[in-house]
């Protein structure tokens, strides 16, 4: 049996079962949804060894080809499945610690996240450095066999839920930019960590502000050297933007199919024109190299003009909201403006692009 007939039979049997009612549940702008349940599904992922399938088996995955992870996100969105509070650890800091981690950071924080037992949360963004990441200016010192940290992090998704973050933050005074940088390990639930929520256009509250004030990580809670941070972020970036994009790409496969189904009997040769732009780019994306640098540009911006495309084709009806309540196309309309903004704005990537890809001047 082949691992996609193995999923499509196992989601068949546990989502008509005791998670039934959990069917459809979160996304994007909608992290609040039935987040309980949505937890316990995680681990009951966990369980049966259905997270982490890239992983190596000795770690809890299943050492599975970027073709058999394709299988298995596609399957796990025509079940209908709930969306997965477990990304972050699975498809960023997972990752990172496999290739910058000790053996000891292996053991201690990999089974945990492949159980779904620890969520994760990205400590990037900072008020005066979100695109230019190398501004960070949170720091840390080493005192007593502990690091120390004092700063602020911003649009942290998820940080009030999250067991644990990796912080990018400056262990070098008087360092600058990319120089004297670190990655740090660091539990939430302690003293000297606190969360704000966020409110979003959408009425949610899944991005945070993250405060440390005299916040702990343990010494050998760091992957990579002191100093060396700016190159294990770049990886976490890499997978991001990358691989963990996959089943991503999924769910704009329904989001786009409930656009069409919105547009009906449509006439507008204008709209059908753009319904049917909007398929080839989707097309396209499915085919194109997750790894290549223009994919992040190009699925945020996509997926940006689909959002646009679901207001029009809802014509008027599309700016009220029933009952004051957003519909779920006007959720993705609202949520989608922010795709052009994290992981990288699209004017980043078109820099990172020009320079990096075609060697063109600063």
């Amino acid at each position: 049996m082949t691992l996609r007939e193995q999923a499509r039979a196992w989601l068949g049997e546990a989502l008509n079962g005791p998670f039934a009612h959990a069917r459809g549940l979160g996304g994007p702008g909608r992290e609040h949804e039935g987040f309980e349940v949505r937890q316990a599904w995680e681990r009951h992922l966990g369980q049966a060894g259905w997270t982490c399938l890239g992983w190596p088996r000795e770690y809890g995955g299943r050492a599975a080809s970027v073709e058999e992870q394709i299988a298995f996100h596609e399957e796990y969105a025509r079940a209908d499945a709930p969306a997965r509070v477990g990304h972050i650890g699975e498809n960023l800091i997972g990752p990172t610690i496999l290739d910058f981690g000790t053996e000891e950071h292996k053991r201690r924080f990999l089974p945990p996240i492949q159980r779904g037992e620890e969520l994760w949360c990205q400590g990037y963004s900072e008020p005066d450095a979100g695109s230019d990441l190398a501004n960070v200016q949170t720091k840390a010192v080493l005192r007593g066999g502990e690091w120390v940290l004092t700063g602020q992090k911003v649009w942290t998704s998820l940080a009030h839920v999250a067991d644990w973050i990796f912080v990018l933050c400056r262990t070098e005074p008087g360092s600058a930019r990319h120089r004297g940088l670190s990655y740090l390990l660091v539990p939430m639930d302690q003293p000297g960590v606190e969360v704000r929520p966020i409110v979003q256009l959408t009425g949610t509250g899944e991005f945070n502000e993250v405060f440390f004030d005299g916040a702990r990580a343990a010494a050998g809670d760091i992957l990579g050297e002191p100093g060396e941070g700016w190159k294990v972020a770049m990886a976490t970036l890499g997978y991001e933007r990358g691989v963990s994009t996959l089943a991503q790409q999924i769910g704009f496969q329904r989001e786009f199919a409930k656009v069409v189904a919105a547009a009906g009997e449509l006439r507008d040769p204008i709209l059908l024109d753009r319904l049917t732009q909007s398929w080839i780019e989707l097309q396209i994306m499915r085919h194109r190299d997750p790894h290549l640098a223009t994919a992040k540009l190009y699925w945020s911006e996509w997926h940006r003009r689909l959002g646009e495309l679901a207001q029009a084709v809802q014509g008027l009806g599309g700016l009220v909201a029933p009952g004051g309540e957003l519909t779920e196309l006007q959720r993705l309309y609202l949520f989608s403006r922010a795709d052009t903004i994290y992981a990288g704005s699209s004017e980043i990537q078109r820099n990172l692009i020009a320079e990096r890809v075609l060697g063109l001047p600063k």
